[in-house]
């Protein structure tokens, strides 16, 4: 195999400031080879051009500017303006460690793959709140679990906010599509589809921003509830039970309390064993009593968005005939 040559394709929206710590942790690469960056502005009203400018003599980056269609179109937009051969797909909110090229080229020097998804880690400068939602998003016993550890994994599917594609692979797919969030999975499945597999990259880690507050949180996760059945329509190959977990939790809890009231406590003592579980392994993760107490707080939210979210969709697409973009548009971008 030939040495890759890597293009970071970047799509950002309103997050100028964001651009600029990304792009300062990418003139720290310890990588000692050329790669470009291929920064892409999806109709922003705060512009990152200044910002881009600062670093055209620490980078070898390009600036584009287009009507805004969503971050998945964004992404295709830039690799089919890359040099590259092998594209590096980050979200704005990320900060990448010096060693994180090094890594990719090694995985993909020992073993290629035309697909790969690296985790995502919380920075010691991140805030107590941004600490406990990536807890949350990350963690093996809650829904996050997927990102976090390859031998829980059958197939592993990459997320957008770090991921790796070769240009063979997306000409061979067309890339993303117009959905969102849900994109990244629905281009994993298209990959399969397509026979190339996938792999994580454990070590080709970045460090995971996530600028939301607990109100922003829920409407996320709620928006990856509510697509997920859509996924499972579009390919009924990668249904799960597992993609239930939050609602019958979300269900459970309420029986419980439901229950506890009429002196059936044994159901709401297991929940309170899951919340202490919960408790303490992101006390020994954070070494932080505040952030271990919002890390259930953040765990709640996660499920109650995710469960309502797919619970809806469920039912929505179970019994109307509409198509899931007349059902759903605000989870669809026009190009």
């Amino acid at each position: 195999m030939k040495e890759p040559f890597f293009s970071f394709v970047i799509p950002v929206f309103n997050r100028p400031e964001e651009v600029r710590e990304l792009l300062e942790s990418l003139t720290s690469q310890q990588y000692n080879k050329p790669f470009e960056v291929v920064l892409v502005e999806d109709g922003s009203a705060q512009s990152s051009k200044e910002v881009v400018l600062d670093y055209k003599e620490k980078l070898q980056i390009s600036y584009y500017f287009k009507e805004n269609s969503g971050p998945g179109d964004s992404r295709n937009y830039g690799m089919r303006r890359a040099k590259g051969d092998y594209f590096l797909i980050l979200d704005s909110d990320c900060i990448i460690p010096p060693e994180y090229l090094i890594e990719v080229e090694k995985e993909l020097t020992s073993e290629f793959v035309h697909c790969f998804g690296g985790p995502d880690n919380a920075h010691a400068s991140f805030s107590d709140v941004q600490k406990s939602i990536n807890y949350a998003m990350t963690s093996l016993i809650t829904t996050g679990g997927i990102r976090g550890n390859k031998k829980s994994l059958n197939k592993f599917q990459p997320r957008s906010f770090n991921l790796g594609l070769s240009k063979e692979i997306f000409e061979k797919t067309n890339g993303f599509g117009n959905i969102h969030p849900g994109e990244d999975p629905d281009l994993t499945f298209r990959i399969w589809q397509a026979g190339y597999s996938t792999r994580l990259f454990s070590k080709a880690y970045v460090y995971h921003k996530r600028r939301i507050d607990w109100s922003k949180f829920y409407k996320q996760v709620n928006k990856f509830g509510s697509v997920r059945p859509i996924l499972n329509k579009w390919h009924p190959e990668t249904k799960k039970m597992t993609y239930w977990f939050p609602t019958i939790f979300l269900v459970g809890f309420v029986m419980s309390i439901i229950l506890s009231a009429f002196g059936f406590t044994q159901l709401i003592i297991c929940y309170g064993l899951y919340f202490l579980v919960l408790f303490i392994d992101s006390f020994i993760k954070n070494k932080n009593l505040k952030i271990a107490l919002l890390s259930i707080y953040a765990v709640c939210i996660q499920f109650l968005g995710y469960g309502v979210g797919f619970l809806k969709s469920t039912i929505l697409l179970n019994f109307n005939r509409k198509p899931a973009e007349e059902l759903f548009p605000n989870l669809f971008f026009s190009k």
